[in-house]
Parts: C-alpha cells; sequence; structure tokens
C-alpha cells in the first residue's frame, strides 16, 4: 500500500491541488515508499556501500556552511583510477578488474617509501636539504633497479 508524504505546509496547496473539481490527480511515482528496491540506487542494492564521497556536505549543526569543505583522505588516492589505467594501458593490460585498483595504490606507496627512505639517507648524509635526480638514480641502481635513458656515470660504479 502507497502512504503518501506529510504535507509540511496546511491549508490549501497552491499547485498540488486537482485540476478541475471532481477530478483526482493521478499518484506521483515520488510517493513510492523508501524501502522498496525500486527507489535504491544499484550500488545500495548490490550491497557496494554509498562510495568514497557521499557523505553530504549540508550545513552541519554549528559554525556556518559546510558546503565546500574538503573530505580528508590518504593522499595515496591523489593517484586516480584513470592514471592506474593509463599506466596499464602503456603496460599492455587490456582489461583490469575494479579491485585492482587498492592493491596498485599499495604497492606504489611501498616503492615509493623505499625509494624516499634511501633517498632521505643519502641526502642527509651528505649534509644537504635537496634531493637530486643523480639521487634518485643512484638509489635505484644500488637497489638493482636500473632506469634506463641515464648515463653509466650516474650509476655509482666503474666500468
Amino acid at each position: 500500500m502507497v502512504q503518501e508524504r506529510p504535507r509540511q505546509f496546511g491549508g490549501t496547496q497552491r499547485f498540488g491541488g486537482p485540476a478541475r473539481p471532481g477530478f483526482a490527480r493521478p499518484a506521483s511515482s515520488a510517493t513510492v515508499s523508501a524501502a522498496s528496491p525500486a527507489s535504491q540506487s544499484r550500488a545500495q542494492q548490490l550491497g557496494l556501500g554509498l562510495g568514497k564521497g557521499s557523505g553530504g556536505l549540508g550545513k552541519g549543526k554549528a559554525n556556518g556552511l559546510k558546503r565546500h569543505m574538503k573530505i580528508q583522505r590518504d593522499t595515496i588516492y591523489g593517484v586516480t583510477k584513470g592514471d592506474i589505467r593509463r599506466l596499464a594501458r602503456r603496460g599492455g593490460v587490456k582489461r583490469i578488474a575494479a579491485t585492482i585498483y587498492d592493491d596498485i595504490r599499495q604497492a606504489l606507496k611501498d616503492r615509493l617509501r623505499s625509494i624516499l627512505k634511501d633517498a632521505i639517507a643519502v641526502v642527509e648524509l651528505t649534509g644537504r636539504k635537496t634531493v637530486s635526480v643523480t639521487d634518485i638514480i643512484f638509489i635505484l641502481n644500488r637497489q638493482g633497479r636500473q632506469l634506463y635513458g641515464f648515463d653509466p656515470s650516474f650509476s655509482g660504479s666503474r666500468r
């Protein structure tokens, strides 16, 4: 059974009344109850949740407008789904599973952490505050991950 929404304002309706006396207005689809599966989004029907940014940003309870506040997330999500897809396409991947993006972000974060840890050690040892390209090339060669396109003089070993 369809339950009507409680009316917010009493009295006569300005535009919602019947068009002519004696003719009732047909029930709109907006009066369907919220529990029906037709009113739920496809993500909610599949149990996928609301996503990462749909918490809603209204006025809130205090402190004025919060409409334009940034939602704090981990900075690794700056590497977007499109970025990962682009890198995969360059690597020859044709199709990507939806569950792989977080795993790729984690692998990227681990690799960056290992490279930057060594870079910080090298820069602090030399008494500098700026990481240079030669530092990164040296670290990658040291870790056994040679980066092509640079002279052997960057490798730090004599040939």
